[in-house]
């Protein structure tokens, strides 16, 4: 017996250096060693590059560029080997997509994804997640704001001992520009996003505002932005389940912290328009989530949330995923049937529910900067009781859809956009008179001052016209009834808080470039109103009605000019063209 003991100690000892070099070879974060510190860049690729090594299920792979110069990674698992999203959405399974670092200085989400990925293939009861779900990692989206470490940024928040900056190396804020694209970031999103084509997308952050005793709190997709199915599964079914699971892990969540005030005047929804993350999301029928941690708690236990929450979406998911699956299937088909849209939305106060909320009691005591009244949160009164919330929304603006949009080929910045957002595009072949509705842009305001890069229009007024236009060869036409048919009206209509109009892309329009002199076109214009009796009567009725227009001899030939064929007829004309009813055209798909 001892013989065979002996003899079995060599292949026993082999065994045992093999189980503690697999559990040596476990990559450890940098957050495990040292629970302030965040992954740098090199260390949290570094990590993703060991597991691509290790493990088959896993791959990292680059993607385009950043404004830093740098690529995107994308880290991926998936339990079978499969990494065609097509082949992946015909098993019938679900693809979950988080977004990490668009905001370097709250990077709860990257260090969380870290441990949660390395888990996912190690641990066999976390694998059985995956059975029926690929997940899809950004590790780190801002790379410039990333590589810009610092201590001092975020004067409100505890932890980690540094971290990035929020503008990227353009120093733009990455959350204000999934629309306008500015940014090569964005550019390789808008890729990697309609590659994977997503049924859920979550973008990790850390919220400002304040003081109460959640360590989580929680944006999903504004609903109305999605399809009625999607929206029903989201609030009855997916967000209570979320909170009953985080509840019990014991990390209670709370929506996130909107208010005008203390928490106990309370909570507002928040319009999450396609410009940022979950509404870019959920105009493509993706359910999007914005976990917001609470700047004040410790770095550790934010980090453990994210965990939290990403781990318990991952296990609903893993029940509900053929529903899932199957829900975002009937709205992305239901979507491109749909006729009308609702565009834009306001807060309905008329509507309040009740939250249960724990918070700390809000006081005031004199400043000793100021010398006045500053407000403060006395964590030694913590309370719990209902406070009001105002989670619903008004349309405002509700457009029928047009069968196509027809867009000059010298739009070429339009034109890009809707090709790295999955857009398919026709090109006519040959010139083709269409008769067409279009816009004039009549009325708009604008900011004071800069937003992001641009001075953004709001409140647009149009009217309506229907006209048979010229277009030439290469010019391009946008069929709607596509999956990205919310996003098309989104950024092609004018009027949308988000479209590519109000982001200055069509500011070229708004200016005359055709005038006159007034001592030339005097004589042109009294032979225009002594031909044209009914111009001149409607100058007279308001010379009279405003004695200031009487006073002002050119700005009467400049109304004259305006109602006379001299005046260019494209002056505030919106160039996209609406295509009310199906016509046969000379087109070819754009690539073929």
């Amino acid at each position: 017996m001892d013989r065979i003991f002996a003899a079995m100690l060599p292949a026993l000892f082999f065994s045992i250096q093999v189980v503690f070099g697999q559990l040596a070879l476990t990559p450890v974060t940098p957050f495990e060693k040292n629970e302030n510190h965040t992954a740098t860049y090199q260390e949290a690729i570094d990590f993703y590059t060991q597991l691509d090594a290790r493990y088959e299920e896993m791959r990292l792979d680059e993607w385009g560029s950043s404004d830093a110069g740098l690529p995107l990674h994308v880290a991926t698992i998936s339990l079978d080997k499969d990494f065609d999203p097509d082949s992946i959405r015909k098993k019938g399974n679900c693809i979950v997509l988080v977004n990490n670092a668009i905001h370097p200085g709250e990077p709860d989400g990257v260090d969380a994804t870290m441990m949660l990925f390395r888990d996912l293939l190690q641990d066999p009861a976390k694998r059985k997640l995956l059975e029926h779900t690929v997940i899809v990692a950004i590790p780190m989206y801002n790379l410039g704001g990333v590589l810009n470490r610092n201590s001092t940024t975020r004067a409100n928040q505890n932890g980690p001992e540094s971290y990035g900056v929020r503008g990227n190396s353009r120093n733009l804020d990455l959350n204000r520009d999934f629309i306008k694209c500015d940014s090569k970031e964005a550019q390789t999103f808008s890729q990697i996003f309609h590659f994977w084509q997503p049924d859920v997308f979550v973008d990790n952050h850390v919220s400002n505002g304040a003081d109460y005793t959640y360590t989580m709190t929680l944006l999903p997709t504004q609903k109305d932005k999605l399809s009625p199915v999607l929206t029903s599964y989201l609030e009855e079914t997916l967000v209570p389940d979320l909170y009953a699971r985080m509840e019990k892990k014991s990390w209670p969540m709370v929506p996130y912290m909107n208010t005008n005030g203390p928490p106990e005047t309370g909570l507002y929804g928040y319009l999450d328009l396609p410009r940022y993350s979950t509404g870019y999301a959920a105009v493509f029928d993706c359910i999007g989530f914005m976990p917001e941690t609470h700047m004040l708690k410790p770095f550790r236990d934010r980090v453990h949330s994210t965990y939290a929450f990403m781990e318990t979406l991952l296990e609903v998911l893993s029940r509900d995923r053929e529903r899932l699956h199957n829900l975002c299937t009937e709205a992305r088909i239901a979507t491109a049937q749909q006729k009308t849209f609702d565009l834009d939305w306001s807060l309905d106060q008329s509507r309040v529910d009740s939250l249960r909320f724990r918070g700390y009691a809000a006081k005031y005591k004199p400043s000793e900067v100021t010398g006045q009244d500053r407000l403060y949160y006395d964590r030694n009164e913590p309370y719990e009781k209902n406070i009001p919330y105002y989670p619903h929304f008004t349309p405002t603006l509700t457009i029928e859809s047009p069968e196509a949009y027809v867009i000059p080929q010298g739009y070429t910045d339009v034109l890009d956009r809707l090709k790295w957002s999955g857009i398919q595009l026709h090109r006519l072949t040959m010139d083709v008179e269409i008769p067409v509705g279009q816009y004039y842009i009549r009325n708009y305001k604008d900011r004071r001052g800069p937003y992001e890069g641009h001075y953004l229009h709001s409140e647009v007024e149009v009217e309506q016209v229907e006209r048979t236009v010229l277009f030439r060869k290469g010019d391009f036409v946008v069929f709607t009834a596509q999956p990205g048919k919310r996003f098309l009206l989104s950024v092609l209509e004018p009027q949308a808080p988000d479209s590519y109009f109000c982001w200055n892309f069509f500011d070229s329009n708004l200016d005359q470039k055709e005038y006159f002199s007034s001592y030339v076109f005097e004589d042109l214009a009294a032979e225009f109103l002594r031909t044209h009796p009914e111009v001149r009567e409607e100058l007279e009725a308001r010379k009279k009605e405003n004695p200031e227009f009487a006073a002002n001899a050119r700005g009467q030939l400049d109304w004259v000019y305006r109602h006379s064929p001299w005046y260019e007829p494209t002056h505030r004309l919106y160039p996209v063209a609406r295509l009310l009813e199906l016509l046969k055209l000379p087109l070819i798909l754009e690539g073929d």
